[in-house]
């Protein structure tokens, strides 16, 4: 791929990864490009589809930390679970992690995340990726000693799919990656249109 090297892609500063979850640094650093994080502050509501709001909030979040660093590369990501037209975010506490588990269960649903890259030059990628999940039938006690793990609190649709939720799953159609936060063959894509090396066998990525 004739891109840019990490040299010159270190020129304009690491890239700023828009987002605290440990789900999503994790699965950037897969590639040998250097990042640090500063999630965005923007607001986080929207309306429309569930695959509408994830592109508008990842565009909303790149923006807004685009604003402070208008000539870095920036990456943004949002994910929401959709279900009967239901469109689940975070859960608010352990008796709504417990409702959505009920709607997910025995159920295919959708994940979407939207994914947004800002580059220095004010080129602005924008996309969505998508993923079905089919969930087993969950009785009240493995929801409720699920929902005591504290893991579903702060997932979208109150299930971790690389997590202990991800016994609940019968299969999926789509990328994994995406159900996680991050999807990766989208990311690729990205970074291949705007020139962005993807390996390099000595580099360090993530920089706190």
């Amino acid at each position: 791929m004739g891109g840019k090297h990490l040299a010159d892609l270190q020129k304009f500063g690491p890239l700023i990864l828009a987002s605290a979850s440990p789900r999503r640094q994790e699965l950037l650093s897969l590639y040998d490009i250097p990042f640090v994080i500063e999630p965005s502050d923007a607001n986080e509501d929207a309306e429309g589809t569930g695959l509408s709001q994830v592109k508008t909030l990842a565009h909303r979040k790149c923006m807004d930390v685009a604003s402070r660093h208008p000539n870095r590369y920036i990456l943004a990501a949002d994910t929401l679970v959709c279900v009967n037209n239901e469109v689940m975010g975070k859960p608010k506490d352990h008796a709504d992690a417990a409702r959505m588990l009920r709607s997910l269960s025995g159920q295919a649903h959708q994940v979407y995340t939207g994914l947004c890259l800002h580059c220095p030059d004010g080129r602005i990628l924008l996309d969505a990726a998508a993923t079905t999940v089919h969930f087993l039938t969950l009785s009240d006690a493995m929801i409720d000693a699920y929902v005591a793990t504290k893991e579903p609190m702060d997932k979208a649709g109150a299930y971790a799919i690389q997590g202990k939720a991800g016994i609940f799953v019968s299969r999926i159609e789509g990328s994994p990656s995406n159900v996680i936060g991050l999807p990766l063959g989208l990311l690729t894509q990205f970074f291949e249109q705007v020139g962005i090396e993807l390996f390099s066998p000595d580099h360090k990525t993530c920089t706190e």
